[in-house]
């Protein structure tokens, strides 16, 4: 049971490559007293090798990721447990499968400029997602959050603040911008 909040929930870390999902994912699920988890960790083997080849991924490529992304948020929930997930989500109708797993389910939208994000792309080591190319596919498919939808959040902050702003918006159901 999360401290913060004084209930199990499940939570989404959402947005493009490069804009801290793991980072801010693994902190906040701490800050809540939960569980952790990579949605990167569950891509296909074929999904993966298509992305280190500067490929983006449809929609296709995604629907048995987030079917299993889903799957989890329902064990989460089934188990009282409070998980937090990092996943692009980067579509309404992705999103929907998401909450397929719990209608509850809490999304975190870490929102960054083109210019913030190629740089924080450009310092990563070692991760399978390659390219300015596709930043620009996954801008491009990217449908923000509606109105109540998810705690938008400014990443152009310290990993403190933007921990900090996530949780006082899950705290407070703020589904507005909390930079």
């Amino acid at each position: 049971m999360s401290e913060s909040t004084g209930k199990t929930q499940r939570v989404i870390v959402m947005g493009v490559s490069g804009c801290g999902k793991t980072s801010v994912g693994e902190r906040l699920a701490e800050a809540l007293d939960g569980r952790f988890i990579d949605g990167d960790h569950y891509h296909s083997t074929t999904s993966v090798e298509k992305m280190s080849r500067g490929e983006p991924l449809d929609d296709d490529d995604r629907a048995g990721w987030l079917a299993r992304l889903a799957e989890l948020v329902r064990e989460g929930r089934d188990n009282r447990e409070t998980v937090v997930i990092g996943c692009s989500a980067l579509k309404r109708e992705y999103r929907d499968v998401l909450r397929g797993g719990d209608d509850a389910l809490c999304f975190v939208h870490l929102a960054g400029t083109r210019e913030v994000l190629l740089e924080r792309l450009k310092a990563r080591q070692d991760h399978f997602f390659k390219g300015e190319a596709m930043l620009d596919s996954q801008l491009a498919t990217l449908e923000a959050p509606g109105e109540g939808e998810a705690v938008t959040v400014n990443i152009d902050a310290s990993l403190d603040d933007v921990v900090a702003l996530s949780v006082q918006g899950l705290v407070r159901g703020d589904t507005e911008h909390a930079s």
